[in-house]
């Protein structure tokens, strides 16, 4: 009977609402009781008649019944929380519900603040995250298509390693985001300040979490991350090299809005990483550290940085040195951030590329429909409470779809059992 009443209150409509897009949160009473902290009863009753797609007040009001002054004011209210996300395109603000990650979890310990007691809710946080484990499957595991994707360490690309940093691509370097971004911000890492909470968290730095182009306009406009320029994150991302961090963004190509420095004891991705590294629930670099024998001492600086223990030390197999022992590095489970190699002195670790690249969404629309069309959730992309999508957003979603390998596009026509798009898709592969 308690399971029918939550799934009957409008908590559980709005986790109904969270899980048609790919990115969702398995219902858990530890999950109700983190909603209960961020957002009323009422707010979330509203929030799950929310599209999926971006929105104007118009169309909240529209589905809430209100008026438009009353639905905006609403909508600021959420997005002054950060439980929503406003960018101004033409003079207007368009809303979008973020998911769980990233997004509202993390942005509500991104700064310090005393509106919620935040040490309860990173307990909460930790609780549904580390000890119950659904979410974070869901999140890393479900799928081939993941959230984020690893930053190769420029640092260990320039002198000595010439000749491969010619195949390193803009979009592989987090520099080359940092430089391009429309809007910088910079908060509190999530990951680290809820171990703070727990007693649990290193000594890493804390206030280093990068966020980009229109996150980080709502984000910074909110209070949620402080505004900064490019050379400001430049020194924090030096900074987070200084401290042998993985850089961990978001998995497109174009206009990344994240970038967290991740430490492999606090961060939710290299944990995730860690446990379930065979299946690859993060994506890792185009690039591989590669062992030198013949100079490597098997000092174990490599192995004591790595974050999702890659590298090993194994005998060397010398019968003049029975006793020495050199790094072996475990490409299944090996990211390619360069941490090992930053750290080696005597250099005996380099970079080479994998030798097949490893996919990247072209932009965030892309990557939504890939990884939808993975977990079964295509139709909710579509189909958005029983109304179809605006024809320009409902052309971009295709367009995405048309450029997805046969496979998928085989599974997206399975899933939408739609004449329309598998004669698209049809006509598509013919030309």
């Amino acid at each position: 009977m308690a399971h029918r009443t939550v799934k009957a209150s409008a908590y559980g409509h709005l986790v109904e609402r969270l899980n048609r897009f790919p990115q969702g949160a398995p219902p858990s009473a530890t999950l109700y009781e983190i909603l209960k902290i961020l957002i009323s009863e009422k707010e979330a009753g509203l929030i799950a008649l929310l599209p999926i797609r971006p929105f104007r007040a118009a169309e909240a009001a529209r589905r809430w019944r209100l008026s438009e002054v009353e639905s905006r004011n609403i909508l600021d209210e959420l997005a002054s929380r950060a439980i929503l996300v406003d960018v101004e395109q033409n003079g207007e603000p368009v809303y979008v519900l973020p998911p769980p990650m990233a997004g509202f979890f993390e942005f509500s310990l991104m700064r310090l603040r005393g509106d919620v007691d935040q040490k309860v809710l990173a307990e909460l946080f930790y609780q549904y995250l580390n000890v119950e484990e659904d979410f974070i499957k869901s999140l890393f595991i479900d799928g081939q298509t993941q959230l984020g994707r690893v930053f190769v360490n420029e640092s260990v690309v320039g002198d000595g390693a010439a000749d491969q940093a010619l195949h390193i691509l803009d979009y592989e370097r987090a520099s080359e985001v940092i430089s391009s971004a429309s809007h910088i911000g910079v908060g509190l890492c999530y990951c680290r300040h809820k171990m703070e909470h727990l007693g649990k968290n290193c000594s890493a730095p804390l206030d280093i979490c990068m966020t980009f182009n229109s996150s980080a306009e709502s984000l910074t406009r909110s209070g949620h991350a402080r505004a900064i320029d490019a050379a400001e994150c430049l020194d924090l991302l030096d900074q987070a090299y200084e401290h042998n961090l993985v850089q961990f963004g978001e998995n497109v190509q174009k206009r990344v809005n994240f970038i967290c420095n991740c430490c492999g004891c606090c961060c939710e991705a290299m944990i995730a990483a860690r446990k379930y590294g065979i299946l690859q629930p993060v994506h890792t670099s185009n690039f591989l550290p590669l062992v030198t024998p013949e100079s490597c001492t098997g000092c174990a600086k490599c192995v004591q940085v790595c974050p999702v223990e890659a590298i090993g030390l194994v005998s060397a197999n010398d019968p003049h040195q029975p006793k020495h022992h050199i790094a072996k590095v475990d490409d299944d489970v090996c990211l390619g951030c360069g941490v090992c190699v930053r750290v080696c002195a005597p250099r005996s670790l380099s970079l080479v590329p994998r030798e097949k690249r490893v996919f990247t969404p072209v932009d965030n629309v892309h990557r939504v429909v890939v990884m939808a069309i993975e977990r079964g959730k295509l139709q909710h992309l579509i189909f958005d409470n029983q109304m179809l999508f605006s024809h320009r957003a409902l052309a971009a979603l295709l367009g995405a779809v048309l450029k997805l390998s046969p496979v998928k596009r085989a599974l997206a026509s399975e899933q939408m059992k739609s004449r329309y798009l598998v004669k698209l898709l049809q006509w598509h592969g013919r030309r």
